[in-house]
This record gives C-alpha cells, sequence and structure tokens, in this order.
C-alpha cells in the first residue's frame, strides 16, 4: 500500500487561510483597514516578510487592495475576486459550500446550461444526442454517488461543448471540483435514481427537438435543488 507525502502548510499558507477566513467569516469586513505590516507579523509570531508577501497575495487574489503611504484594506471579494477568489471560497470551512455559494452555482447552471441548449439543440444532430443519451443510460447504472457525479459531469459538460460557445465549456470545467461534490451530495440525500430520472427528462426533451421544454426543465429542475424539494444544503 502506497501513502501520500505529507507537506505542512508554510507560515506564509497559514497566514493567508487565516486572513481569508476572517474576511469570509466577516471578522473582518469590507472597506476595514488592516493594522501596519509591523503589527500583524508581531500579533501573529511571523516575519515581516511573510506578512508582506502574504498581503501581496491576498491583494491578487481580490481579498485585500493595498493603497500605497495610506494602507492595506478588506476589498469587497464580490467586485475584486479572480478564479482564485472563487477556489478559496469553496475551500472556506473544510470544503463544504455555504447556502449563498451552492446557490450562486445552481443559478449560474441555469443560465449556462439554457443558453447551450438554446444554441445547439435547433441544428443538433443524431449522433450528438445518442452521446448525451449514453451519458445518462451509464449514469443509471452507476455503482456509487461518485460514478454518477462524473457520468452526471459528463453529460452537461459534452453539452457545453456542443453549444459551439468557446467559453461556457471552460467555464464549466473551471467549476468541476464544486459541481461533482453537488451532484454526490444530491445522490446522497435523493438517490442516483433521482439524478437520473431528472438527467432522463431532459434528454427526453432533447430527442423530441423541443427547446422551450429543456429550457424549461433545467429552470424547474435545479430550482427545484434550490429552494423547493430537493435542496442540497447541510
Amino acid at each position: 500500500m502506497e501513502f501520500s507525502k505529507l507537506n505542512a502548510p508554510s507560515l506564509k499558507e497559514l497566514f493567508i487561510q487565516e486572513l481569508e477566513t476572517m474576511i469570509l467569516s466577516g471578522r473582518l469586513m469590507v472597506g476595514e483597514k488592516l493594522p501596519p505590516e509591523r503589527e500583524l507579523a508581531e500579533s501573529m509570531q511571523v516575519s515581516r516578510a511573510v506578512v508582506n508577501s502574504g498581503i501581496t497575495e491576498l491583494a491578487r487574489k481580490g481579498f485585500l487592495i493595498i493603497k500605497p503611504r495610506v494602507g492595506t484594506f478588506v476589498a469587497d471579494y464580490r467586485r475584486d475576486g479572480t478564479m482564485d477568489t472563487l477556489m478559496s471560497i469553496m475551500n472556506y470551512n473544510g470544503g463544504i459550500l455555504r447556502e449563498a455559494e451552492v446557490r450562486s452555482i445552481l443559478e449560474l447552471r441555469i443560465a449556462l446550461d439554457s443558453l447551450a441548449i438554446r444554441l445547439w439543440l435547433p441544428e443538433a444532430k443524431d449522433e450528438e444526442i445518442h452521446l448525451l443519451r449514453s451519458y445518462v443510460e451509464a449514469l443509471k447504472t452507476a455503482k456509487t454517488t461518485s460514478e454518477a457525479a462524473e457520468f452526471a459531469f459528463r453529460f452537461q459538460h459534452e453539452l457545453a461543448f456542443l453549444s459551439g460557445n468557446t467559453l461556457i465549456p471552460l467555464i464549466f470545467t473551471s467549476f468541476k471540483v464544486p459541481v461533482i461534490s453537488l451532484w454526490e451530495r444530491f445522490c446522497r440525500m435523493y438517490g442516483i435514481e433521482q439524478l437520473y430520472a431528472n438527467s432522463d427528462t431532459l434528454c427526453n426533451y432533447f430527442e423530441a427537438r423541443d427547446v422551450d421544454k429543456a429550457t424549461e426543465w433545467i429552470s424547474s429542475s435545479l430550482n427545484e435543488s434550490i429552494d423547493g424539494k430537493y435542496t442540497i444544503y447541510y
């Protein structure tokens, strides 16, 4: 049996994690000014070099704003954040997504999936629909929640790719880890059978070339997970 090598986080990484946690939890409010680097270093018992490089990294990720000769302030990461900011949000609280993040991901999926359907389905080829159907049927026979979630991801990613829009599949891939975790959570709470039923219904609309029904189903089924009978919040 092989065991993975353990790597202890550096002081810089611990400094960044601590400030991210303080910002995301609200202990450090948007617009709040941080103490000078010397005070932070003394308070957290690290070197000024650690504080300086950590602040620089947090500014790059959209959590802080550095104003020369004025000070360092907590930024509104919703306005100034990057994909790195998103990953920090996803990893906050041990990777357990909060209700706000779950809702945001599902709302984004409604928008992107609906756009992909409207771009692709009117001119869809039979072989493309058959490929999507194969993922749905593989999901049906999945033995584990992780296997079911992987097939669900392949189904949705292929739909994104078939849209012909360059950015939709890239955006979808960037969300792969949290999206798969949400599908796994759905399967644990409601069963693989329910995830299959949702995907099967959508694929039926694809086979009927019914754009309106397919987009309506995307909206209604995902809204059931936002605030309906299939919510997936902890």
